[in-house]
């Protein structure tokens, strides 16, 4: 009996792993392996397949558990040569390659979303508040360069106080 060679797609099914810094999320990937010598493969495990999947599974938990939420969020695709190289290393002996592994979803309680959601807006709403006191700090400035140039030129201020517009009267 001979293996196929095709690659196999295989689906980690969600797993619920709490992160480093106690955040449970729900997490489900997705491995790429062929199979590079079918006959020491069926003699070096029982299910090659199988014997992958549980592998990969064990090590998605084990590998997230060790990962902050923010670098599970942000640094995906470095987590995932993580894990195609500890799996790959892993399967080795049997012959079967892993190609390529990646995170296809990565779900966060309703509670956390909100959370992030509030942190975002505080952000928001911090950036705005910055660029209005810079606003106000140059137009301060501003201010003080033409009072400055109004205090050595009197008749500058005079002109300011009369300006000849203040005169108009309309129709």
């Amino acid at each position: 009996m001979t293996e196929s060679l095709r690659t196999v797609t295989m689906d980690i099914s969600p797993q619920d792993v709490i992160t480093r810094d106690n955040v449970t999320v729900n997490v489900n990937a997705v491995t790429y392996f062929p199979v590079v010598e079918p006959v020491r493969s069926v003699i070096a495990v029982e299910d090659h397949v199988s014997t992958t999947y549980q592998f990969a599974q064990t090590t998605l938990r084990s590998i997230l558990g060790q990962t902050d939420l923010d670098d599970l969020l942000v640094n995906r695709d470095e987590i995932d040569r993580r894990l195609q190289k500890i799996i790959d290393d892993a399967t080795d002996p049997w012959d079967v390659k892993v190609d390529h592994v990646e995170f296809k979803d990565v779900e966060l309680p309703g509670s956390m979303c909100r959370a992030i959601a509030r942190q975002a807006e505080s952000e928001h709403e911090r950036r705005a508040k910055v660029i209005h006191a810079k606003g106000e700090y140059e137009a301060a400035e501003t201010l003080g360069k033409a009072a400055d140039v109004m205090e050595g030129r009197p008749a500058a201020l005079q002109l300011r106080v009369c300006h000849p517009r203040r005169h108009l009267r309309r129709p």
